[in-house]
Parts: C-alpha cells; sequence; structure tokens
C-alpha cells in the first residue's frame, strides 16, 4: 500500500473556498497574497471561469503566466481571463491589482511550483531575469497591458485559440501590445503572416526562424517587417526558391539584405539554401551593423568571390561558432579558407565542415590556421575523405590546443574508421570534438 503525502493546509483552504464560487469571488479582498496562485490553480485545474474572471482584476503580481498551466492551448480558459482583463482595463484604478503583464508562453512553470509547495532548487537564470524585469516595469508609468505568446505559424489557417486573441488585441490597440520573443514560419500564407503580424509589437521580437519554402519574392516581401524587429539577434533563413527570372533580378536580393541595416542586435545568422546569396553574398555582409558570435551559411552555392568577401568582413572577426556545411570547398582558391580561419582565429569555438568535398590536400592547407584557433573546443568533418595520415598530421596539429583535447581516443576513432574503409581510407563520416 502507497503512502501518498497529506494535503497541506494552503491546498485544503484553496479547495475549500472553491466549494462556494460566489463566496470565493467575495473573499478575494481579504485574500493573502500567498493564497492566490495556489487558489487561482485550482480554479484553473477545476475551471471555475468566474472565478478565475475575478481573480485576474485582483491579482497581486506583475505578471499572469498562464501559458505555464496549459499544456495545451484552452479556449474557454482564455476567455475567462480576458473577460476579468476587460474589466479590469475599463477601471481607472485598482488599489490591489500589479497585473502588467499575460503570459501565455509554455513557460514559468517555477512560478506556480515555488507557490504550490514544489520544491524548487535555487531559482533558474531565467526566472531571476523574469523577476528584475518585472520590477522595472512596476517603476514605470502606467503602460499598456503586454501579452506574450509564441508564435509558431505552421498551418494554412489560425487555430481558434489564435483567432480569438487576435481579433481581442485588435479591438484593443491602444491599450494592449500583443509581444512575441521568438517567431517560427514553417508552412503559413504570406497573406495570414502580415494580418498576425500587424497585431505584434515587432520590436519585442529577438528570434526569427524562417523554415517556409518561399519564393525569393515572397521573401522580399516579409523583408520590411524583418527591417522592423529591430531587437532580433538570431535569424535563421531557408528554404528559399529562387528562380531563372529572380536569379537575374537582382532587385528582390536588395530589398531583403537592406534590411540588415536596421538589425542592431544581430549576433546569430544562419542562412541555408541553394542558390540564394550566389554571387551576391557581399551585398548582405555589408550590411551587417554589429559583430556576430555565430554565422551559418549552409547547402549553398558560393563562388569563389563570396568566399573572399566572408574572410574580408569585418563583422565576422569574433565568431564564436561557423558553420559552411555542405558548402562545396573544393573548387574555391585554395587560399580562401585558410584566410578566413585565420580571420577567426582568435575566438571560434566550434567549427562545421561538413560535407564540403574536403580532402587530404585542401585539409592540409589549413592545419597551420586550425592551430592558432587556441579557444577551438569542437571540430567536424563529417562527410569528407580524409586519409590516415593526413588525419594524424591534423590531431598533431590541434594536440597544442588548451580547450582542444586531441588526444589517444580520437586517434582511435579515426583508425577504426579507416580500418573500416577500403584500402584503409575512411570513406565515413569523422567528427573530431573535445
Amino acid at each position: 500500500m502507497s503512502v501518498q503525502n497529506p494535503l497541506r493546509l494552503l491546498d485544503l483552504a484553496g479547495m475549500s473556498l472553491l466549494r462556494d464560487e460566489a463566496s470565493t469571488i467575495t473573499a478575494l479582498k481579504d485574500l493573502p497574497t500567498e493564497l492566490f496562485p495556489p487558489v487561482f490553480m485550482e480554479a484553473f485545474y477545476g475551471r471555475y471561469s468566474e472565478t478565475l474572471k475575478a481573480m485576474v482584476q485582483a491579482w497581486p503580481f506583475v505578471r499572469l503566466p498562464l501559458g505555464g498551466l496549459m499544456k495545451v492551448p484552452h479556449l474557454g480558459t482564455l476567455q475567462a481571463v480576458l473577460a476579468g482583463l476587460d474589466i479590469l482595463l475599463a477601471q481607472k484604478d485598482h488599489p490591489r491589482c500589479k497585473l502588467r503583464v499575460l503570459d501565455l508562453r509554455n513557460t514559468s512553470q517555477d512560478f506556480w511550483r515555488m507557490w504550490s509547495g514544489y520544491r524548487v532548487h535555487g531559482c533558474s537564470s531565467s526566472l531571476m531575469a523574469q523577476v528584475a524585469e518585472d520590477r522595472s516595469r512596476t517603476k514605470q508609468p502606467r503602460a499598456p497591458l503586454e501579452v506574450f505568446i509564441e508564435l509558431h505559424l505552421k498551418e494554412r489557417t489560425l487555430d481558434g485559440f489564435l483567432t480569438y486573441l487576435i481579433r481581442w488585441v485588435e479591438q484593443r490597440k491602444a491599450s494592449v501590445h500583443l509581444c512575441c520573443k521568438k517567431l517560427r514560419v514553417l508552412s503559413f500564407p504570406m497573406e495570414n503572416i502580415m494580418k498576425v503580424l500587424s497585431m505584434v509589437q515587432l520590436d519585442c521580437i529577438q528570434e526569427v526562424q524562417g523554415n517556409c519554402p518561399w519564393h525569393l519574392s515572397t521573401l522580399a516581401v516579409f523583408a520590411p517587417l524583418l527591417g522592423q524587429m529591430n531587437k532580433v539577434q538570431r535569424l535563421l533563413l531557408s528554404h528559399i526558391h529562387v528562380s531563372a527570372l529572380e536569379r537575374q533580378e537582382q532587385q528582390h536580393v536588395v530589398q531583403i539584405t537592406s534590411q540588415f541595416l536596421r538589425l542592431h542586435h544581430l549576433r546569430d545568422l544562419h542562412v541555408e539554401s541553394h542558390s540564394f546569396l550566389e554571387g551576391c553574398l557581399d551585398q548582405m555582409l555589408r550590411c551587417l551593423t554589429t559583430p556576430l558570435d555565430n554565422l551559418a551559411i549552409t547547402h549553398c552555392l558560393l563562388s569563389d568571390s563570396d568566399l573572399s568577401h566572408l574572410s574580408q568582413c569585418p563583422n565576422i572577426s569574433q565568431l564564436k561558432g561557423l558553420d559552411l556545411s555542405g558548402i562545396t570547398l573544393t573548387y574555391s582558391s585554395p587560399e580562401l579558407l585558410p584566410v578566413l580561419l585565420e580571420k577567426v582565429a582568435a575566438t571560434l569555438q566550434e567549427l562545421y565542415l561538413e560535407q564540403c568535398g574536403i580532402m587530404d590536400s585542401h585539409l592540409e592547407t589549413i592545419l597551420q590556421p586550425l592551430s592558432h584557433c587556441s579557444q577551438l573546443m569542437f571540430f567536424s568533418l563529417r562527410g569528407n575523405l580524409i586519409s590516415m595520415a593526413v588525419m594524424e598530421k591534423l590531431l598533431r596539429h590541434t594536440s597544442g590546443l588548451p580547450k582542444f583535447l586531441a588526444g589517444p581516443s580520437l586517434l582511435a576513432q579515426a583508425m577504426t574508421l579507416a580500418m573500416s574503409s577500403p584500402h584503409g581510407s575512411p570513406g565515413g563520416s569523422i567528427t573530431l570534438s573535445s
């Protein structure tokens, strides 16, 4: 027989209150602050809509992390909470309520665990940052209510939850700001994207992932919106289709790359598209306004001039991560890759040159620059044909790097691959890492 932990007095008090919803609502004005989260959770899981509506109006914290309670979006709960917010917004002043942020993201579980009695070992960095952010809001003049969501646009049409929220925000644009820190577009009509983003505070967005199969002309339509996301730190663009006609016209490329001039906080850039950047990488690089921490240009066609411009770009000199996987480097001038690695040698921590067509002669040209990468921790050469002799040279050149542990285990790995390939030449994948 298993022994269950007895309910705490706090839990029993919350359950007792909710037996009479009308009494609960009446008692909110005298309810201790520490009882609000557990009672709210009981009301949420019990679907006590009127109680939720009333508790929102008296919420004693800056943030209501509702998304942390919803494994999947629940429209009925959202409607009850928004109804409470409508009453709150109509009031000029509420002596107890401090609510300024409704957070619908699937985060902030630490908040609910802390108040529900689950032991939380210390405070997570995200919770500490959130608390600091909330404290700064309390010192600011009364500002519009902020509603935070995660936008993953992956269907042809909006779901009921998002449709209702967008409509609600649209009718209250003066008093409510819809905020999103991470935007991910997988498959969504541009018309719907424009409609949704017209309701979003674009300068709140910090990460954009565009994994849509867009034509270059479609991306050019999206580009002005990207330019308004001036707080973006991480940008990923992939699956961009370039027609023969678009390849001849540079107008769309200029429309897209010129928006990078407005991205003053950009740190991580990842572009994956077959022919989007061929012959025009310099246009994008010229528009970078700040040094990058990570750059990934993968599975693209790049010319010698593109690689030359890349090695000369001043905003890559502080790179911590460089990924050129899927780019054929064997047809380029042999000095370009060594020059590029020398450029980033002081800061580079991760290097990916997977499936680049690299063979012995190409790898030998970068052995010396690699030995200067004093911060290197991870180096991947998967999918390249390298002989054992050159592998041994690589291990010798990297053995002096303080953070790159190129020891016997890596040599054993290389020998195993060599013995499993015909004529002692490893034809499979080789990965070197610390």
